[in-house]
Parts: C-alpha cells; sequence; structure tokens
C-alpha cells in the first residue's frame, strides 16, 4: 500500500464499535445504525468492527457478516472500517478475511490463535501472519492483545512481519509498553494505540493514532486528545490525556463491555446489554458511571 495512503487510512480516532443486543440477545441491527448514524459525523476516521467490544466470540459467522454489513454501509465518506479477525484455525481466519473484503472492509486486524497458547512461537506465528497475508486482499494489521488471547507478539516478531508488504500495521492493546514496537514504525508500517489511557504518549512517540473503546460513548473527546497528540501540543495534552484516563479508566478500565455499552446507553447511543456469559451492568453501577460523567461535564 502507498505509505501516504496508508498515513490517512490509519492517523486518526477508530471506535472500535460494540454489538448492541437486544433483551432477548439478538443482535440490535436497528440500534446498530442509528450509532453508526452518529459516529458517521463525529469526526473520527474510522471503525474497528467485530473486535472485543464487538463481542466477536458471541456472534455466529452469518451475524458477524451482518453486522460488518452494516458497518460498512453506514459509515460517512472517507471514513475506514477495520474487520476483526479472531479465530484459532488460519483456514477460519482466511474465509473471514475473504469474505470481510467482499463486503468493503478496508483492513483485516488479526489477533494471534490463542487455543494452543503454549505452541504459539514466534516461528508459528511468523508463518501464520505471512501466509495469512499472502492470501489475503485486504491488507493485514496485527493485533497484540493478550490480555484476550493469552498471546503476546514479541517485538522481534513484529519486527520481521513489518517487513511483508500486506502486512501495513498493528494496533497494540497489551499493558507491557507501546514503545516496544514503536521502533519498527515507519511509512510502510504503522504502529498504532488500542487504549484511550496511553493515546497521546504513543502519539508523541511516533504512532499516528489509536483505537480506544471511550470513542464509543465519547467520540469528541477522544478525537480532542487525538487532535493534541497530532498538534504536539504537551501543555494540553498532558492534562487532557490525565482527565481522559480517569474516565477510561472508571468505564472499561472497571467493567469491560459491560461498562462500555452502559456509557454508550449513558451518552446518548444504544449499547443494548452484552451476551451471555457476560452480564449488563448493575444499576448502581450505571448511576455511579453517571456521577462520574455529569461530574466531568460529559453530560447535561
Amino acid at each position: 500500500m502507498d505509505s501516504s495512503r496508508l498515513q490517512s487510512q490509519l492517523a486518526g480516532v477508530f471506535a472500535p464499535i460494540c454489538t448492541p443486543f437486544a433483551d432477548n440477545e439478538d443482535v440490535d441491527d436497528g440500534a446498530l445504525r442509528h450509532n453508526m448514524d452518529r459516529y458517521a459525523s463525529s469526526g473520527i476516521l474510522g471503525y474497528l468492527a467485530l473486535g472485543s467490544n464487538g463481542e466477536n466470540r458471541s456472534l455466529t459467522e452469518d451475524e458477524k457478516e451482518r453486522v460488518l454489513a452494516t458497518i460498512v454501509r453506514g459509515k460517512g465518506r472517507g471514513q475506514v472500517v477495520m474487520a476483526g479477525a479472531t479465530y484459532d484455525s488460519q483456514r477460519a481466519a482466511e474465509r473471514f478475511l475473504e469474505r470481510a473484503a467482499t463486503l468493503g472492509a478496508d483492513f483485516g486486524l488479526v489477533l494471534p490463535p490463542g487455543y494452543f497458547r503454549k505452541q504459539m512461537t514466534d516461528e508459528v506465528l511468523f508463518r501464520y501472519y505471512t501466509t495469512l497475508a499472502d492470501r489475503s486482499r485486504l491488507p493485514v494489521l496485527l493485533y497484540n492483545a493478550p490480555g484476550f488471547c493469552g498471546v503476546t507478539l514479541s517485538p522481534e516478531l513484529v519486527g520481521r512481519l513489518a517487513e511483508h508488504p500486506n502486512i501495513v500495521g498493528m494496533k497494540d492493546s497489551a499493558e507491557s509498553g507501546i514503545e516496544r514496537f514503536l521502533s519498527h514504525s515507519g511509512p510502510e508500517f504503522l504502529v498504532c494505540a488500542g487504549s484511550a489511557n496511553f493515546l497521546f504518549p504513543a502519539m508523541m512517540r511516533g504512532a499516528p493514532g489509536g483505537t480506544v473503546s471511550l470513542a464509543n460513548s465519547f467520540p469528541e473527546l477522544a478525537l480532542r486528545l487525538f487532535q493534541c497528540g497530532q498538534a504536539r501540543d504537551e501543555v494540553n495534552g498532558r492534562a487532557l490525556q490525565e482527565r481522559v484516563a480517569r474516565i477510561n479508566g472508571a468505564i472499561a478500565g472497571v467493567y469491560g463491555v459491560s461498562g462500555v455499552k452502559a456509557a454508550m446507553n449513558l451518552a446518548g447511543f444504544r449499547g443494548g446489554i452484552p451476551r451471555r456469559p457476560l452480564l449488563p451492568l448493575p444499576q448502581p453501577e450505571v448511576e455511579r458511571l453517571r456521577e462520574l460523567f455529569l461530574r466531568e461535564g460529559l453530560l447535561a
């Protein structure tokens, strides 16, 4: 991919879209369309469809395709869609990426296989990612999220994978520090932040932007933090980063997907409920979030 085009497609804020479920736990297509209408005019650059916030592992293949198609149809002009591939079988990942390309996604974000995690050596993962990228019509992004799959991508492996012409970047959501990977960032391989908790410092070290769950409920706040990083505004950026980390920590950091969906509901989006085994946030915890948002000036 041309480096200037790659920069234009990844330098911004991405929302890891939640999949709204109705009270009977069916996918709520109308709620997803409602959310996309708002996101399309929010100023964010794009979306991660079918990531952890999208409860990927709780969806059937037909539901995944339906959700991805709705997100692609609902994106605004110039917005970008990453399709999350979270499979333990390479053939399943290949089939999904092919279908995602047909549905109109722009990138495939690929989580390492985690079921046989003890066997996921650098050599196994190198073969997995390179042969997957060889066959994929979509440019591939690595996804380092050991909290979800139990497998950590090593900096050495990322450096080798960055040389593949169809592996164009990565999302790092690990707590171990994105700076371990930023040395591999360049015009043809971009390392993006995977949390609002370190979006600004990551950008100050060279990340072009990030995919942050805060953008699901408060996209404008996430966008302001990105703009501070883009402008290299250390004075305002550091203060805003502290505020964002406090808010984000109270939502996803404590409650995970259930908290993200509750925050969306409070902010006027339609997050719905999570699908079992996850449970909706108890009402007392929802009220604690509401009080925090009121104190922070995020709700009228």
